[in-house]
């Protein structure tokens, strides 16, 4: 029986808490049903389970070496990443013409959770490749999707995304690698330096191909100069393209994936192909970024379920201790799961858990609208949502996902900081997701200094109508009474905490964005508990027409029930700090520290 996620959660997020059946109403979705959907799933499971968890420990215990300039990795992964390109997972997304299945980027992201909690290290390079085929095939002129996207489609060869710099991290304004042109059409020299690129270099593929940000010789400073090019490890005559690796980055967690440091160009005889128009290559690359990031909140959720789901077990199953008022030291001991502070610690990884992954799953249905929707006015509102959100649901789940493993950790005691357990080695695979592809602290200054602002605020004023929808139609549950009087009572206040933190704007950026991150903790918070109060109102509705599986519907209830009592008021903290006109955080100097 899997251990890693619940296939249950998973079927009651999709088809009973969010109809992602509403998708196959889209004719780009049509041919697909719920049985597809299921079957898909399974698929994954099944490819989860006899495929990449086996090599779970083994891929964090022999984690990647640079050997004569090449990265070697597991050799299983040779197998596990052609598998996934013959099975189609590569190119599901794509149309029927491209060889793909036009699958719904819900399915396939969920599919991937399940991948992922399996094994996220081996998870991520199929996954990479459709990243960066997709820009290729959506930007690229005919020429270079015949040329490089069938045998990335295949696994034959690594897709990466090649954006970070020794002194340009998220400031990609800096970038320095520079791009020269040549006689030839489209082709340039391209030189410089990358560093801590995900599949960079290994011997799994036949070949690298890298998305890679430069800037083209003589354009505009800043991220208007920035241009997108296809640079391949390797050209089409095989011969190699002066794209070499410097180095390896040996990390805490997430260790079977190589992080490469790449140097490009030493030879000058390194060729690159402009993908798309010269100096858009940022705007191309955030069409990937965006979609990354939801990946990355999903990511985090994947590997806090797997680590929920082995402390679970090890509850169920560890005695100790008795209940708090048997003094009878002669009856047997209870499992630790019998004890409230366990069931805590069990009740918070189950709300964040369940609680991210509804609204990663709502997010992505969204992005599915979105990307086929034909009405301009319809589209620019779910536009301006899903930007609004993709910070909130990168960057919750990534940070509530390492407090949700450490509480793992913390239910196997002694035993859970062993390697014996598999939950030390999800600690340190969790703590990368809330760095990944923006860190919390730029999400944060993204979602108040700017997607809350935008269009006059529209995704801000959305939000708050999806939600006073959700609190209006559990007012039709009277079972539900204390638990939305509760979400309701601390949304109003978080709505008049956040108009006291807008109110700053005209004291300066300083002092306006100086709790950015603060407002995004809370904002999470929030839109959890939203996510909790509609998996209550499907759980109950489920209980009043006498649907079996009671225990599963009232553990939702329940859960529902803690994260109000417990979670959401942490926000009151952050409401407090919100209408408080000191800031320690500005006045400090760097030499009091």
């Amino acid at each position: 029986m899997t251990r890693f996620y619940s296939k249950r959660d998973l079927q009651f997020q999709l088809f009973e808490n969010q109809n992602c059946l509403e998708l196959t109403q889209i004719p780009y979705f049509a041919d697909h049903s719920e049985e597809t959907f299921r079957l898909v799933l399974d698929s994954a499971e099944q490819i989860a389970e006899k495929s990449l968890r086996p090599l779970l420990t083994e891929m964090d215990r022999n984690e990647p070496q640079l050997i004569d300039g090449k990265i070697r990795i597991h050799p299983g992964m040779k197998t596990i990443i052609r598998q996934f390109g013959q099975d189609g997972w590569i190119n599901a997304l794509f149309s029927y013409e491209e060889g793909g299945q036009q699958l719904p980027w819900t399915i396939h992201i969920t599919s991937g959770f399940i991948f992922q909690a399996a094994n996220y290290s081996a998870s991520v390079f199929p996954f990479l490749t459709t990243g960066a085929a997709n820009l290729i095939r959506t930007f690229g002129s005919k020429e270079l999707i015949e040329k490089f996207t069938p045998k990335m489609y295949s696994g034959a060869w690594q897709g990466t995304m090649a954006l970070t710099e020794p002194d340009a991290g998220s400031s990609l304004s800096d970038i320095s690698t520079t791009a020269f042109p040549t006689e030839a059409p489209g082709v340039f020299r391209i030189k410089g330096q990358k560093i801590y690129i995900s599949a960079g270099d290994h011997d799994a593929c036949e070949n690298i191909i890298h998305l890679m940000l430069a800037r083209i010789q003589g354009a505009p400073a800043g991220t208007k100069g920035i241009s997108l090019f296809v640079v391949p490890k390797k050209r089409i005559s095989n011969e190699p393209n002066d794209v070499l690796t410097q180095g390896i980055y040996h990390k805490m967690g997430y260790k079977g994936a190589p992080i490469a440091h790449l140097m490009i160009g030493s030879n000058d005889a390194c060729e690159g192909y402009l993908l798309g128009e010269a100096n858009q290559g940022l705007k191309y690359m955030f069409q990937m970024m965006n979609e990354a990031r939801l990946g990355v909140g999903m990511n985090a959720v994947a590997i806090a379920s797997a680590a929920f789901q082995a402390s679970l077990a090890y509850a169920k199953e560890r005695p100790q201790g008795r209940k708090i008022n048997e003094k009878d030291l002669s009856q047997a001991q209870v499992p630790i799961i019998e004890h409230a502070d366990v069931k805590r610690l069990l009740l918070f990884q189950k709300s964040v858990v369940e609680g991210s992954l509804a609204l990663l799953i709502y997010c992505a249905i969204l992005s599915d609208k979105i990307a086929h929707e034909v009405d301009s006015s319809t589209k620019k509102e779910q536009e301006a949502l899903l930007d609004l959100l993709t910070p909130i649901a990168k960057s919750y789940p990534s940070e509530m996902g390492v407090q949700s493993t450490s509480a793992a950790v913390q239910i196997l005691g002694g035993a859970g900081y062993t390697t014996d357990f598999p939950v030390e080695q999800y600690y340190r695979e969790a703590r990368i997701h809330p760095i990944h592809e923006g860190t919390t602290g730029i999400h944060g200054l993204d979602l108040l200094g700017r997607k809350v602002l935008i269009q006059e605020g529209l995704g801000w004023k959305l939000l708050q109508r999806e939600i006073q929808k959700s609190v209006d139609a559990a007012r039709a549950y009277s079972a539900l009474g204390e638990l939305r009087q509760s979400f309701e009572n601390q949304f109003k206040k978080f709505n008049h905490g956040a108009a006291q933190l807008l109110f700053k704007m005209n004291q300066g950026p300083e002092i306006f964005l100086s709790d950015a991150t603060l407002f995004l903790e809370a904002s999470g918070i929030i839109c959890i508990a939203w996510m909790w109060l509609e998996q209550a109102k499907t759980a109950q509705k489920a209980l009043n027409t006498g649907a079996a599986e009671q225990d599963f519907y009232f553990g939702k209830i329940e859960t529902a029930r803690y994260f109000m009592e417990y979670e959401l008021p942490k926000i009151k903290g952050l409401i407090e700090r919100f209408h408080s006109t000191s800031y320690p955080t500005i006045d400090m100097k760097k030499e009091w520290f």
